[in-house]
């Protein structure tokens, strides 16, 4: 890696970490560097995506950029980057500390690490560090954690799957090696990535680009430091950490005090099926203080559903606080978490973690959910509350020879809101900005069709704010090859409603092969299928917020005639009769909707009484 800005002249030093001494700092001063730190990720993040060779970076977006302090603090992390990535950047770099010692880093060094005993994530997830020093002193490290699409074993794609046994199946593991060492890179290490891995061409072309990153990172905190200096830049940020846990803070102290607890389920973990993963979430809020339990999740697992990671709780207190500020050290200063070793968001290594990320979304949502009662006016509906649906498809592409692999993300819906519908086609609340991949460069780039891209009628839950859609991507495969069908585990605790509410419509995964008429539910990894194939990437709908009785009837005739609901369903879920012509019969709907609660009531008396 080219040594950047004044890094380049500098000679190893004994390093030494200075006391900061805070500066009384101007208002203006300090707004300046508190939007130039999160300028300086954005800028990171749009230079990776511009270099990158992977669409799961430069198209889907899955990565984060960030600088973090060298005792683990987060400073900035892009705006709009994977937001369960937030969780587990500050203990890398804790963890190198402890490795290297603030010796052992000099200008020049890149670290490469995925290692799951630290921050357990799916081996795809490539983490490239720098650190950044400034006249000789060792004051930050810039970060780019990205999704490669292939990390070697079984890894092609989006992952190996749940039912990988280890990490030593799943792929390399990379635990805090040096890929550059002053500057010099390692080519041993370098020449071991590049055998080992089936897209050395795409994955090493991101390498170099988050190392680009990180170079321009430098030469922009370089510039900052001139301008401003050490004392008043590092005080900033002192500063912000406070400020930041002070609007978080008053947030939590206008719920009042006690103790909230919601649960929910996945339907197994791939391996055990029918048993299901229990996720239970505990909130206590006390004096401005929050502290999220999840001591009550399920157990480790021997299948890939385990993390070693924080995100869960941290993505749910970041939407509850302070959704729209950039995220840093003073977010999650007034948050306690608990989770005990061996939980199955705590997992210890090398239990397998190769599908880490498929409980988290419904982590979130579990938590969001202890809060309804106290923030009624504000928590929706459960969203779908998987990573999406994952378009994975691969094999070799007949006029260059060479392996190919279609990768998209597809979203879901939802949950209705107190005051609106929730959103249709959108990715979890764990990820961010991240995108589905666009149709034409899916079919430029590799040998398929994509037959239908379309949301799902019926799919979001009834209500008198509905939920959003999920969809169906339908792609049929011009070359044989090999589809990832990722377990869906939602149709035992569907995406829940509130208040009333109805669930949304669970996310599923089809096959059709040549000659068949009909889709067959399909789960597995490295499916063999021929030419002409057709495979259904089905996403869930969201869950419906209140009475879907209380809906407005235009708004359900406007659902019927988009064709995001069906006559039917506006009938027997809204209690809304339609004519032949789509006009609301009202007299009609009148008496259905009494029916209809007639019916409701006794049902709830009759459930009462067999309990």
């Amino acid at each position: 890696m080219a040594k950047a800005g004044k890094q380049a002249a500098l000679k190893r030093k004994p390093q030494v970490k200075r006391p900061v001494k805070r500066k009384a700092l101007d208002p203006v001063t300090l707004e300046v560097i508190r939007n130039a730190l999160p300028a300086v990720a954005n800028e990171m993040a749009a230079d990776l995506q511009r270099t990158s060779y992977n669409m799961m970076i430069y198209e889907v977006r899955d990565f984060c950029t960030a600088l973090i302090d060298p005792d683990g603090k987060l400073v900035s992390q892009n705006v709009g980057g994977v937001s369960h990535f937030v969780a587990d950047l500050g203990v890398i770099i804790t963890d190198g500390m402890q490795r290297y010692g603030r010796k052992g880093f000099k200008p020049g060094d890149v670290v490469i690490t995925n290692h799951q005993a630290v921050a357990g994530q799916h081996l795809n997830n490539v983490v490239i560090y720098a650190p950044y020093f400034y006249k000789g002193e060792l004051l930050m490290f810039m970060m780019v954690r990205a999704h490669w699409i292939d990390i070697g074993g079984m890894s092609t794609g989006f992952g190996a799957g749940p039912t990988v046994a280890d990490p030593w199946l799943e792929g390399l593991q990379l635990d805090q090696l040096k890929i550059y060492e002053g500057g010099q890179l390692n080519d041993t290490l370098y020449r071991v990535l590049k055998d080992n891995i089936r897209f050395p061409e795409s994955s090493l072309g991101d390498m170099k680009s988050q190392m680009a990153a990180c170079r321009l990172a430098a030469k922009r905190m370089d510039e900052m430091f001139d301008k401003y200096g050490r004392d008043t830049i590092l005080s900033a940020i002192e500063t912000i950490f406070d400020e930041t846990e002070l609007k978080c803070r008053n947030v939590v102290s206008q719920l009042p005090d006690g103790v909230y607890e919601a649960e929910s389920a996945i339907d197994d973990d791939g391996v055990l099926k029918g048993e299901p993963v229990p996720i239970r979430a505990k909130v206590t809020i006390k004096k401005g203080e929050m502290t999220i339990d999840l001591s009550g999740c399920s157990a480790e697992r021997k299948s890939g559903v385990n993390a070693r990671t924080l995100a869960g709780a941290r993505v749910a207190y970041k939407a509850l606080t302070g959704p729209n500020d950039p995220v840093n050290e003073g977010s999650f200063r007034a948050l306690n978490v608990v989770i005990p070793e061996g939980n199955v968001m705590m997992a210890r290594y090398p239990a397998p973690m190769s599908s880490w990320s498929i409980m988290i979304p419904m982590v979130v949502d579990t938590i969001v959910k202890a809060l309804a009662k106290p923030m009624r006016d504000r928590v929706p509906a459960g969203h779908h509350g998987l990573l999406g649906g994952a378009v994975v498809f691969f094999g070799v592409h007949p006029k260059t020879k060479r392996r190919f692999v279609v990768q998209s993300i597809e979203g879901g819906g939802w949950g209705g809101r107190p005051y609106e519908d929730g959103e249709s086609a959108t990715v979890s609340v764990c990820q961010g900005d991240v995108r589905n991949g666009s149709i034409e460069g899916i079919e430029l780039k590799c040998p398929v069709l994509v037959e239908g891209r379309a949301l799902r009628t019926d799919s979001a839950g009834a209500g008198k704010h509905r939920g959003g859609l999920g969809i169906d991507m339908q792609v049929k495969n011009l070359v044989e090859g090999r589809w990832n069908f990722e377990q869906t585990r939602r149709t035992v605790c569907p995406p829940w409603g509130l208040w009333g509410g109805g669930d949304g419509e669970p996310s599923a995964y089809l096959l059709r092969l040549p000659g068949e008429n009909e889709f067959k539910m399909m789960v597995g990894a490295h499916i063999p299928v021929p030419l002409h194939a057709s495979a259904i990437v089905r996403t869930g709908g969201g869950g419906g917020w209140g009475d879907p009785h209380e809906r407005d009837p235009e708004l359900v005739r406007a659902d019927v005639m988009e064709e995001l609901v069906s006559r039917e369903a506006a009938r027997e879920k809204y209690g809304v009769v339609l004519r032949d012509d789509l006009s609301v019969d009202e007299d009609a709907t009148r008496l259905q909707r009494a029916t209809r609660s007639v019916m409701r009531e006794a049902a709830a008396v009759d459930t009462k009484a067999r309990r």
